[in-house]
């Protein structure tokens, strides 16, 4: 089934809130990124800056003698590092051959074992190693390895310190949480704003649609009975030219009111596109309904009208044609089955009573009957519709209810203009 146009500018809509939120999420998620993997990398200079101190002082108090081939590491004991954090050791490693000496101040539980073989790495690749490794009760532990050099230059072993790691981990995670949960309620954000920019940007495009669809539906709707007629008056003078004479003024006037709702139609598509104003002028509501009766045919129903004078402040064709409408929906349907209509019209105060002696509406349908391609006594509504959108545009309102006796009232009420207007 093909889609209409406000369905595909509805898609459009969705369209362009999904790639304004794609390409904000993606600059957001990378913008996050970069800042979770700074703090990552904050947070390991921070820590590595405390080991770097504590592993090049005890480097330079590291004492080897030459003679006996030994290292010492009798500075270091007396040095104030020896009983502080971060923990430190001594370890051999490579060709190193050495007791290890573990600093007096234990900071963290940690295998020597494991730091043995980060020192012999160090060792035999004469670089600092960094490296996180697993303490006591799984805790995280930053890790440094400095190597040590004998007198002769050769790699012995490596100063190897490490420090608790599992607070600034912990920071990193929370931090972590904040930013990516941040993104996502901007991206949310993100989504309304561009849904809202989105629906303002193709409004006018959806409005000019949307008047463009009730204008062909509309038109459709008011010529298919004078069309109707129309053809029929010239079908029959064809089939008996001696009626020519006698079918021309119908057919004349029939053509001539095609042009009027035609005019009427444009006038009102022009006025919600906001185009033209409401020629607003006084009129004699009393005698342009007994007029519109006059000259609307009855064919056999009984229309009876009682009116006042009512002077209101309308546009008369646009109020005409509501009337109109209004008279044709009941000389349709405000009948019984195999019964001429019955119409009585009332115009009082500005207000136009349409009553009909049909089989009314549902009351749970009532509502539903002003709106286009809603049933209610077999009426399509669309007529009904235009009669209300003339009201509303007015500053009036259309109601509809069943009277007790049977049948449907519509109530057209206009504003009353003073008589010294």
């Amino acid at each position: 089934m093909s889609r209409s146009a406000a369905d595909r500018l509805r898609g459009l809509r969705r369209l362009l809130t999904v790639v304004f939120t794609g390409i904000n999420a993606i600059g957001l998620i990378v913008f996050a990124w970069l800042l979770v993997t700074n703090d990552d990398r904050q947070g390991d200079q921070q820590l590595d800056a405390q080991l770097e101190r504590v592993t090049a002082v005890v480097a330079r108090l590291l004492q080897f003698d030459a003679t006996n081939g030994t290292l010492t590491t009798g500075f270091v004991a007396r040095d104030q590092l020896n009983d502080e954090c971060p923990q430190f050791a001594v370890l051999p490693g490579a060709s190193g051959d050495f007791p290890a000496y573990t600093s007096a101040q234990q900071c963290v539980q940690v295998d020597l074992p494991l730091l043995g073989g980060f020192a012999d790495e160090a060792a035999r690749s004469g670089k600092i190693e960094y490296g996180q490794i697993r303490g006591a009760g799984d805790r995280r532990l930053r890790m440094r390895a400095e190597p040590v050099r004998s007198t002769s230059g050769q790699y012995i072993g490596a100063v190897v310190a490490v420090t608790d790691g599992q607070a600034a981990y912990d920071d990193h995670v929370r931090y972590t949480f904040i930013v990516f949960g941040g993104c996502l309620v901007l991206i949310a954000g993100l989504a309304l704003a561009g849904h809202f920019f989105a629906g303002r940007a193709i409004r006018p495009a959806a409005a000019a649609l949307e008047q463009q669809e009730i204008l062909l539906a509309e038109t459709a709707h008011d010529l298919r009975t004078p069309v109707a007629a129309l053809r029929a008056l010239a079908e029959t003078s064809l089939r008996h030219p001696d009626q020519t004479r006698e079918l021309l003024p119908r057919t004349v006037q029939l053509a001539s009111r095609m042009g009027g709702i035609i005019d009427s139609l444009l006038v009102r598509a022009r006025l919600a596109a906001g185009v033209d104003d409401l020629a607003i002028q006084p009129v004699w509501l009393d005698q342009l309904v007994t007029g519109l009766v006059e000259d609307t045919p009855a064919g056999g129903a009984s229309v009876t009208v009682t009116a006042a004078p009512s002077l209101v402040q309308v546009d008369p064709g646009l109020i005409q044609r509501a009337i109109g409408n209004l008279l044709d929906n009941a000389l349709r349907y405000g009948r019984q089955p195999d019964q001429p209509a019955i119409v009585h019209i009332t115009v009082a105060g500005g207000r136009v009573t349409v009553a009909d002696h049909g089989p009314g509406v549902e009351d749970a349908v009532a509502d539903g009957t002003l709106d286009r391609f809603t049933s209610g006594s077999g009426s399509t509504g669309l007529g009904l519709s235009i009669v209300r959108w003339v009201a509303q545009a007015h500053g009036g309102s259309l109601t509809v209810y069943n009277a007790d006796e049977g049948g449907a009232i519509f109530e057209l009420v206009l504003p009353v203009a003073s008589p010294r207007a």
